[in-house]
């Protein structure tokens, strides 16, 4: 993978991290019951993804 592709990749990963930083803030502060667990959990599997975006951006 090239420099640029790792950075692209990392970018991306960051803004996915962020995306779901703002989700789980939403689901805590306006949501309650079932659909604040559901959001949770989604952002959740977002930020999982990000992360690995993060780790395959290093290698």
């Amino acid at each position: 993978m090239s420099a640029m592709d790792k950075m692209w990749l990392s970018l991306v990963a960051i803004l996915i991290m962020g995306l779901s930083v703002f989700l789980i803030t939403f689901a805590r502060a306006k949501t309650k019951g079932f659909i604040r667990g559901v959001l949770s959990f989604i952002a959740f599997l977002i930020m999982l993804i990000g992360f690995f975006g993060g780790i395959a951006s290093l290698t």
